[in-house]
């Protein structure tokens, strides 16, 4: 994966107005994203989501590296666990992720709906994405998901994912729930063609030591 040309890139316009969505947890499932394209409830979910009111399916999707460390904190009444987060500051990657090519304004219905909202005309997230991020970061607000993080680029065009504004030392990591992990499994089969032996690998440095919760 090409790096950020610095650490705090300047705003640059979006060629087309496209972004890579990099997800790097349950999104890494192609059917789990559809749902926030869509519309629909996901497998594995409970929630119905209004969808992006473009429901055009990504473009393209790859493979990729990030350098920081994925860990999973809080508690998800859906999943029954912890969920994943990425700190793009922190040692212990590489974190395998997959990269979406969409439009600036899906990728902020993307973001509405992981924020519990509804996607609407006139989000002003949508416009920071389409103007460029200052910094590489910009935060919504306060709560999970409500970070947006530019991570590089790819062929040119921003590669932007969203997490938690703290970083993985200032929460206590939980434990994901095996149907948390196996929608994560289901998305790194899809998009690297991993074996289970791949995929236990993975989860055994990433995931914390001890028992995976039951749902």
């Amino acid at each position: 994966m090409p790096p950020a040309e610095s650490d705090e890139p300047l705003a640059q316009p979006l060629p087309e107005q496209d972004v890579w969505y990099v997800s790097y947890g349950s999104n890494l499932s192609e059917l789990r994203l559809a749902a926030y394209i869509e519309g629909g409830v996901p497998p594995g979910g409970k929630r119905e989501n209004p969808g992006a009111r473009d429901a055009t399916s990504p473009r393209r999707d790859l493979p990729v590296d990030l350098p920081g460390a994925l860990y999973f904190a809080g508690h998800s009444p859906q999943w029954h666990g912890g969920v994943a987060f990425y700190d793009h500051d922190a040692e212990g990657g590489p974190t395998a992720a997959r990269a979406y090519l969409v439009t600036a304004h899906q990728f902020a219905d993307i973001a509405a709906q992981e924020m519990y909202r509804v996607p609407q005309e006139g989000d002003p997230l949508a416009e920071v994405v389409i103007g460029g991020i200052d910094g590489g970061r910009h935060h919504v607000g306060p709560g999970h998901y409500e970070t947006l993080v530019e991570v590089g680029q790819l062929e040119g065009v921003p590669m932007l994912l969203f997490t938690a504004p703290h970083g993985m030392d200032h929460v206590d990591h939980t434990q994901p729930s095996e149907a948390y992990l196996a929608m994560l499994a289901a998305g790194l089969r899809e998009s690297r063609q991993w074996d289970d032996d791949d995929i236990e690998a993975y989860f055994d440095r990433v995931v914390p030591q001890g028992r995976r919760e039951e749902p």
